[in-house]
């Protein structure tokens, strides 16, 4: 941790926090605004798919349809935002880094939304329509007539896809706290049990409950993980040696 960091009172560091969360509701609001320009080919593509024309969507109240747009611009700017949320966490952290893991970290927020894509294209390609196929098996087995509101079948859609997505920057947010000296690999690695729990609980909730959905969500999840640790082990490695030769140079100094 630099001096720099140290020295600041803890009234500026709130003030440096809010001044960036500020920025952060800024930037989602401009992406509300461009995202209700683009809202409608969107749902038309949401609802135009196979899967999606097997119903007849029905609107339960006169705000329905409001509020589809609103949910998509909010997804939409959100997706955005990913980038700008990590730059201004790495912005805030900054002053506590040296100049070396102040460069490296800075090369995370490209990968934010990177990752964030794969996350809602594995959820809505993978997920969603196997999910979406093993509950109206279930409710035309019991013979129940299907009406759906169309709120209903984006809730479901964003309920599954969203979670997913966040569960992708997983890797990322590791590598950027090993860099910042919170995390490490061995305390990834003793906390393996439990994460493997997390995970598990995490896929049987959003998805229906049979093994082989459970499987298939379960696996790129626990994936995802052991990827963590092994981004966090070369983050660390590189970190020892770092500090190695660092320690090295004041022992030279310190006999000179």
């Amino acid at each position: 941790m630099s001096k720099k960091m140290e020295e600041m009172p803890l009234v500026e560091h709130l003030g440096e926090l809010r001044r960036r969360i500020i920025m952060v509701l800024i930037v989602f609001v401009c992406g509300l605004i461009i995202g209700l320009f683009i809202a409608e080919p969107i749902y038309q593509y949401l609802t135009g798919t196979e899967q999606a024309k097997a119903y007849a969507f029905h609107a339960f109240s006169f705000w329905d349809g409001i509020g589809i747009y609103m949910k998509i611009a909010a997804i939409f700017s959100l997706v955005l935002s990913i980038p700008f949320i990590f730059y201004q966490l790495w912005a805030f952290v900054k002053p506590g880094l040296r100049k070396d893991e102040q460069k490296a970290t800075i090369r995370y927020v490209p990968y934010a939304f990177i990752l964030f894509i794969v996350g809602i294209v594995f959820g809505y390609y993978v997920v969603f329509p196997m999910t979406l196929s093993f509950t109206t098996s279930i409710t035309k087995s019991m013979g129940l007539q299907e009406t759906y509101g169309i709120t209903n079948y984006l809730n479901f859609m964003l309920n599954l896809i969203l979670p997913l997505a966040l569960l992708f920057e997983l890797p990322l947010i590791v590598m950027f706290l090993t860099k910042i000296r919170i995390l490490n690999p061995l305390r990834l690695k003793k906390m393996r049990r439990v994460a493997y729990f997390g995970l598990v609980f995490v896929a049987v909730i959003i998805t229906p409950p049979d093994f082989i959905s459970d499987f298939l969500v379960t696996i790129p999840l626990i994936l995802l993980y052991e990827l963590s640790v092994y981004l966090s082990a070369i983050v660390f490695r590189k970190q020892l040696q770092a500090d190695m030769e660092l320690e090295s140079r004041y022992v030279r100094v310190d006999e000179q």
